[in-house]
């Protein structure tokens, strides 16, 4: 197969359908996660889950697409990044965050990391707050009416992030200089940043024209 749809730009009923679909099955593979990291049952209990898990994944790959999901788009224009680490609703490792766009140009998202996503002892790993931070500055980036990959991403971990607490993202754009877009971004919880972040996202030479 070459994809799940012979049309990738399906009507936007279709995509609240798959949505509706998938996005349980996502839900009860995140849930499957933090299970799997916590459990302490006896070891005929996990091998009779592991035995189920095995079947569950030999019925899934039935029927698959080739390659990676990749940014499919609606009729809309409007692409699906489902397969996303921050925001997939295919892809049971993001968290993952609905992120809101304000009229000023900033983006912020709320969410909760659990175990799945932990570094230090009950704390988010700093690789964890750089991978959402990255993902959410290119958001303010796109949001803005420009596009960049992202060329450097600086990160300055003020004090530790905690698991299992409401967190919030946020991020804006600074400036614009010709290929090269700026933006500014931070992690924070109850008590105020954790992390901030800066970035640089450059248009590669060539994509305008290739457009």
């Amino acid at each position: 197969m070459t994809g799940y749809l012979d049309d990738i730009r399906v009507d936007p009923s279709e995509i609240a359908a798959q949505e509706a679909l998938y996005g349980p099955l996502t839900q009860s593979i995140r849930s499957l996660i933090d299970a799997a990291i916590r459990t302490e049952v006896d070891s005929e209990d996990i091998a009779g889950a592991t035995a189920a898990l095995t079947q569950v994944a030999s019925l899934l790959r039935a029927r698959q697409i080739d390659g990676s999901y990749g940014a499919q788009p609606s009729v809309t224009g409007v692409q699906r990044s489902w397969a996303s680490p921050v925001i997939g609703v295919r892809n049971p490792i993001a968290p993952p965050l609905i992120l809101e766009h304000e009229p000023d140009g900033r983006v912020w998202a709320r969410f909760r990391l659990g175990a799945g996503y932990e570094g230090p002892p009950s704390l988010v790993h700093g690789g964890v707050s750089a991978l959402i931070l990255d993902h959410v500055l290119g958001e303010a980036v796109h949001a803005s009416g420009h596009w960049g990959m992202t060329g450097t991403l600086t990160l300055r971990y003020r004090r530790p992030t905690p698991l299992n607490r409401p967190l919030r993202a946020d991020a804006r754009i600074d400036r614009v200089e010709g290929r090269k877009v700026y933006a500014d971004g931070s992690i924070s919880d109850e008590r105020g940043i954790t992390v901030e972040a800066s970035g640089i996202f450059i248009l590669p030479t060539g994509y305008a024209a290739a457009r």
